[in-house]
């Protein structure tokens, strides 16, 4: 792993072996098909939640970052999952003589010959959801055997659906960093076995930061520039780290000093701010300060945080907010009644961002110095789309309800 500044060669590396891939993705999964293999989300215009939300436009322009409708896999996840079990299999391929060399049509690594292959090997995963759902749909597709480790109390329709696609859910009494563990024990004892490890994977990390030239492109075709008199700040849900520490890696190796990434985290579950405010290059978890872990963001309910993302994040990063559940929910209930963007709690968390910048003491005071009339906001919306319509709509009736009681007080 490189040090703290950004490394554009390994986010190169990780950019190639998704293209070369695509026609691979297209060819497994239907959803894939219309954007030929490409993991894409569009950057979507916020101007009627930025009027809503806040006071004027002085602030900038507002833009919604759609992981939430990310195919197959339903959240942000797809991008690193994807990357590195397709980076496993083009292991093995290479090692079995199954792939010749570097340009080979990596389509062959869905043929019947590929899929015996890749029978004997496990890939395994410790997740709360999100990152199971990718790696363990995307593993199954190719052939492996796939076990996702999760802990007994995340969202039954999720550990349905890795069902339906193949993949072996097992589950355990805890939380998430018991389930991690578990599933490292397991998949270390066994032969054949990778653990994809959430908390210590460059392979994952690099394949989130390839999101960065995605953004970067579709940045330019908005007309947004980016630069000192044009500010980019981007505020990402944050869980153990890796995904909105790879994003944040590659856009700083792109723009520099002129973007500026936030993550957001539960009052309850701040692990990424915890460790970072520490100081210490020991681990530090929520529980030693004698927060509970305990939210409705369950993607982002993590006690301690990714050390390979944090020793990334402190020279790299913005700042750290949180957000409580009721917040989450009005966010998301705001999502879906000014935009029509309907999304899981976790990933309402960044709506919060714009607002905390410009309207804390912290906020103005780091704000302090930089050009923010033409700046531009990115949330990132992290999942939602395969989340069943009757929770959407719990999720929906919740925040309003809350609205109801806080109204009447």
């Amino acid at each position: 792993m490189p040090g703290s500044a950004p490394s554009l060669a390994l986010i190169d590396e990780a950019e190639s072996r998704l293209a070369r891939c695509a026609p691979l993705l297209a060819a497994l999964f239907p959803e894939l098909a219309a954007a030929g293999g490409h993991i894409e989300s569009r950057l979507m215009d916020a101007k009627p939640l930025h009027l809503a939300l806040d006071a004027g436009e002085a602030s900038g322009n507002w833009y919604l970052k759609r992981d939430d409708e990310l195919p197959v896999a339903g959240s942000i996840k797809a991008r690193g999952g994807f990357h590195e079990v397709l980076a496993i299999a083009e292991s093995i391929a290479l090692e079995h003589g199954l792939l010749h060399d570097a340009s080979a049509d990596r389509r062959v690594l869905a043929t019947p010959q590929a899929r015996t292959l890749f029978g004997q090997y496990a890939v395994t995963v410790g997740s709360t959801g999100n990152l199971g759902m990718s790696i363990g749909v995307m593993a199954a597709a190719l052939g492996f055997d796939a076990v996702v480790h999760m802990s007994a109390d995340a969202k039954e329709w999720k550990k349905d659906r890795l069902r339906q696609r193949g993949v072996r859910v097992v589950e355990h009494a805890g939380d998430y960093a018991e389930a991690v563990a578990a599933g490292r024990a397991q998949a270390l004892a066994a032969p054949r076995n990778h653990f994809v490890d959430d908390e210590r994977s460059e392979l994952l990390f690099f394949g989130y930061a390839a999101a960065a030239r995605g953004l970067a492109a579709q940045l330019t075709e908005a007309g947004r520039v980016v630069d000192a008199d044009h500010p980019l700040f981007v505020y990402i849900p944050c869980g153990v780290g890796g995904a909105p520490g790879g994003i944040s890696h590659g856009l700083k190796a792109l723009f520099g000093p002129h973007v500026h990434c936030f993550f957001a985290e539960p009052v309850a579950s701040p692990c990424v701010l915890v460790q970072l405010a520490s100081g210490s290059d020991t681990p530090v978890s929520v529980y030693d300060l004698g927060l509970d872990n305990r939210t409705e963001a369950d993607g982002l309910a993590v006690g301690q945080a990714s050390e390979l993302v944090t020793a990334l994040m402190g020279p790299q990063l913005g700042g750290v907010f949180t957000v409580s559940d009721d917040e989450l929910y009005l966010n998301l209930l705001a999502l879906k009644d000014i935009l029509g963007v309907e999304v899981e709690p976790s990933a309402a968390a960044g709506v919060s961002g714009p607002r905390w910048l410009l309207g804390s003491a912290a906020g103005r005071s780091y704000t302090q110095g930089i050009e923010m009339s033409q700046a531009t906001h990115v949330i990132w919306t992290t999942g939602g789309s395969l989340v069943p319509s009757d929770a959407l709509r719990g999720f929906q009736e919740h925040a309003g309800q809350f609205c109801l009681r806080r109204a009447a007080t």
